[in-house]
């Protein structure tokens, strides 16, 4: 039996600890020299690559989980709403308000609590409506198409509108190193540093999207349950109020 010498054996050592503490700090299962190895590969590619390749990923799943929040226009939206292609269902919250929206085809409801319809009726200066909050406690109120707000609400339940909107990274590309994201392998894609915003690429499968900070601040997003479809189902008839051509405030 040959003997190893011992400044070597203290070498090999160390370096199995730091393997070790390195992959059970990240959850890899092997400390390979290649951080792609047993992925999809996209880590690999230029970050416009990437970037092209998450967006076809994105655009060709059939559903989504998107939550997290978005501030646009001085005002911070929180959403947690599951979108596809004819639907979605979900919840929003701007302001201390919260709604939920359901849109199913071109039919699209909101529902929300008395103080919602009466804080838009108060805004309105329409005591009128503030009176009638408390018929919509509760109701999915039909938005109508031709009301101004049927545009801003339907926004938030429309796929590829917020995915379009949203998965954009601002200035110069740049890969931002190999991490985890809620335990799954993801390549950070990042513009002009970090400061035009981050994306999050899944190395495991299909390369989706898991998680945007937008630049400026503009909020953090987190994408999940990519693919998986979800029932969409009308509310019931007593449970639906239509008024019809426009909504009591807009």
């Amino acid at each position: 039996m040959t003997a190893i010498p011992q400044g070597r054996a203290r070498r090999a050592a160390l370096v199995s600890a730091v393997c070790a503490l390195v992959v059970s700090g990240t959850g890899l299962t092997g400390c390979s020299e290649d951080p792609d190895e047993g992925t999809n590969g996209v880590g690999k590619l230029p970050p416009a690559e990437i970037q092209r390749k998450t967006r076809t990923a994105a655009d060709s799943a059939e559903a989504v989980r998107l939550s997290g929040s978005v501030v646009t226009s001085g005002r911070t939206y929180k959403l947690d709403m599951q979108l596809k292609a004819d639907g979605a269902t979900g919840s929003v919250t701007a302001q201390g308000a919260t709604f939920q929206l359901l849109r199913i085809g071109q039919r699209l409801y909101l529902k929300a609590d008395a103080g919602f319809w009466s804080d838009a009726g108060a805004a309105s200066g329409d005591k009128g409506d503030a009176a009638a909050a408390g018929k919509l406690d509760g109701k999915y109120v039909k938005v109508p198409q031709g009301d101004p707000s049927y545009k801003k609400f339907s926004g938030f339940t429309e796929k590829d509108v917020l995915l379009d909107g949203l998965l954009t990274l601002h200035g110069t590309l740049a890969t931002d190193g190999h991490h985890e994201q809620a335990g799954t392998r993801i390549i950070r894609i990042t513009g002009d540093k970090g400061s035009g915003g981050t994306l999050d690429v899944s190395l495991e499968g299909t390369p989706y999207p898991l998680r945007l900070v937008r630049a400026g601040g503009a909020g953090t997003l987190t994408f999940s349950s990519w693919g998986k479809d979800f029932a969409l189902k009308e509310p019931a008839k007593d449970d639906t109020v239509d008024y019809g051509k426009q909504l009591p405030t807009s």
